[in-house]
């Protein structure tokens, strides 16, 4: 999708309609900072709030991710393109936080190791070793509930045993026993406990 592209297009659209930008943001709920963003191509609207700025510049979602009016006879294949272009946006996002997770999770277990060491070979007070180790500590304890988070929700799982593949609920993440990636979950399809490896695409 072309951000700057859908940008213009928002911004004749509102131009139309006869809005400014602020009385457009007034409309949805946000800022008209947020608007200028999308007309100048920074960012895209929000889904939660997609289809009520369509309603107001009189388009569709298809045309809003276009940019352009769409005619009939070519509405269906330019929905498809979209819907393709979203599902690569989003399997393209999810690899990203799922690599901030190892990146996070690996900087602060090392954070933890090295305080251990400073702990176990510099000389001090028995206090001040608990101090350090509690110190290195705390971040990953503080972090984990948000990598667990991310791990949930980027990507699906997949159950060995049917092959379904599924966002699970984070608390069946937090509970599961696992393996790197791999946790051992109840499927919602087949309903049997397996170990379910983390995939990228929902097919």
């Amino acid at each position: 999708m072309d951000q700057v592209k859908i940008g213009k297009f928002i911004a004749e659209r509102r131009k139309a309609a006869g809005l400014t930008q602020m009385q457009l943001a007034e409309r949805l709920l946000i800022t008209d900072r947020a608007v200028s963003k999308w007309e100048n191509g920074r960012s895209l609207p929000d889904s939660s709030i997609m289809l009520e700025l369509c309603n107001i510049l009189g388009i569709s979602v298809n045309e809003l991710l276009c940019g352009e009016v769409v005619l009939m006879e070519n509405y269906n294949k330019e929905l498809e393109k979209n819907l393709i272009e979203m599902v690569k946006q989003k399997e393209q996002a999810d690899k990203r936080l799922l690599f901030l997770e190892y990146l996070v999770g690996g900087l602060l277990v090392a954070v933890l190791l090295a305080a251990t060491m400073i702990a176990s070979f510099v000389q001090m007070e028995e206090w001040l070793r608990v101090v350090i180790i509690l110190g290195g500590l705390a971040p990953l304890l503080i972090a984990t509930p948000f990598m667990l988070k991310i791990e949930q929700t980027a990507g699906y799982y997949e159950c060995r045993r049917c092959g379904h593949r599924y966002v699970p609920k984070y608390k069946a993440v937090f509970m599961a026993m696992h393996s790197g990636r791999t946790r051992y979950m109840r499927c919602p399809e087949c309903k049997k406990l397996s170990w379910q490896k983390k995939v990228i695409s929902k097919d």
